[in-house]
């Protein structure tokens, strides 16, 4: 595999991770407790043995590069490969921000010129799979094809929200369709593509110059190439999750916490590798109680915890529950609280005698009704819910409130957001009562 390259698209902005990814990248948001999403895309590509791994970011990149640092822990800090961060930069010939997930590949070229590969393995960066890609890439040089693209089989209920193939019996792609109204098939793209190289530069360069291209791959690149190029699928039969939206980031968490999970994450060979953290033994406390969940080092418990996933450094309090709920690094329930159904943020912390999710009523949130409308509330990043307020489902926490920022009477009803209230100007009068 030393002639391949592998792209990690790490670039997109996750709105409909809402406030979860608000303040970093999507595949820097953490999963599974102790790891963080890009890590299921970098373990695959050592695991298959490829080390020239260049990560294509944009928004929010900042927790992403710190995670990633020199790739150490994927084995990826080479002299002669390596894993390279790409950000975008003004040059001489085009600058600006990516347009498109093609656009942020025919912007790095260059790259691929430096790196000498024959073959291109462009992945994203934002799903939760373990994949052997040397395969994908035989299956490629075998049918001699231009470009193959990753497909699964996907529930017809929800085809529409895929790029959707059709194969003929030689496994070459008839058609591809972007989330098509009426698909023909339930073979969806999983936003895996092995290119030759230089058939990718030839239709990256034909693209930018193309008038009203989205310079989307799904959208504009492997369509018109079908019919013009030799398009062949790769079917994969193993566990994928797209977890691009808050339900089924949810719900892969969960699912995480079954006997047997989905995935082998401990497998030594071909395990998921992570950023090491210099944290103690996770702690449990003689009047704590456990089902059904992970719990990460440095965590201190006191509390009942249920089908949870706790990252590191949490503290559950004495008389506190966390049940069917996903807490990020060093949050804090103290005392009696009780959450329920939520997604917490690192170093929130959950007042005495808090509820969160205690009600039947699934009222969608009313600032992102496409987003929350699961039951799920979701509490950001430090943010501080002040003892005995009683939060209902699909609430929006925003990041950074304080006790202040909550109404006298502590109900949050479900469908609500809370925000910090707007800092006076300087000489605004303050109404009192």
């Amino acid at each position: 595999m030393d002639k391949v390259v592998a792209l990690i698209l790490a670039g997109g902005q996750g709105q409909r991770l809402s406030i979860l990814a608000e303040e970093r990248a999507k595949p820097a948001v953490p999963f599974g407790g102790k790891y963080r999403i890009i890590d299921f895309t970098l373990s695959n590509c050592v695991n298959s043995g490829i080390y020239k791994v260049g990560v294509l970011t944009q928004y929010r990149p900042h927790s992403l590069l710190e995670h990633i640092g020199a790739g150490r822990p994927w084995d990826l800090d080479r002299e002669h490969a390596g894993v390279s961060i790409l950000q975008p930069y003004t040059g001489r010939h085009f600058g600006d921000w990516y347009q498109g997930t093609a656009d942020a590949v025919y912007k790095n070229l260059s790259f691929l010129d430096e790196v000498r590969a024959d073959t291109v393995l462009i992945l994203a960066g934002d799903h939760i799979y373990k994949m052997d890609y040397s395969h994908l890439v035989a299956y490629h040089r075998a049918k001699k094809a231009h470009v193959t693209v990753g497909v699964i089989e996907v529930p017809w209920e929800e085809a529409h929200r895929f790029g959707i193939v059709t194969l003929n019996d030689d496994g070459q792609v008839v058609s591809f369709e972007e989330k098509p109204a009426h698909p023909r098939s339930n073979l969806g793209s999983m936003g895996i593509y092995v290119f030759s190289r230089a058939v990718l530069h030839q239709v990256l360069l034909t693209d930018a110059r193309r008038p009203g291209s989205t310079h989307d791959f799904g959208k504009d690149i492997l369509p018109g190439m079908v019919g013009e190029y030799r398009v062949f699928g790769y079917l994969f039969k193993g566990y994928w999750r797209d977890v691009g939206t808050v339900k089924a980031y949810w719900e892969a968490n969960m699912e995480f916490l079954e006997d047997p999970p989905p995935l082998d994450l401990h497998n030594g060979e071909a395990r998921v590798r992570t950023r090491p953290q210099d944290r103690p033994p996770a702690w449990i406390g003689p009047t704590a109680s456990l089902e059904k969940s992970l719990i990460c080092h440095g965590s201190r418990i006191k509390g009942a915890i249920r089908r949870s996933v706790l990252s590191q450094g949490v503290v559950v309090e004495e008389g506190a529950l966390v049940e069917d709920s996903i807490l990020f690094e060093d949050v804090v329930v103290q005392r009696g609280a009780k959450v329920r159904h939520a997604v917490v943020d690192k170093e929130a912390v959950i007042g005495e005698g808090a509820t969160i999710g205690y009600t039947d009523d699934n009222t969608p949130n009313q600032e992102e009704p496409d987003n929350l409308f699961a039951g799920i509330t979701l509490v950001g990043k430090r943010a501080v819910v002040p003892p005995f307020t009683h939060i209902g489902r699909n609430v929006k926490v925003m990041p950074g409130v304080t006790a202040e920022d909550f109404p006298a009477d502590r109900l949050i009803p479900s469908g609500a957001t809370v925000a910090p209230r707007p800092t006076p100007a300087p000489n605004q009068r303050i109404p009192i009562g």
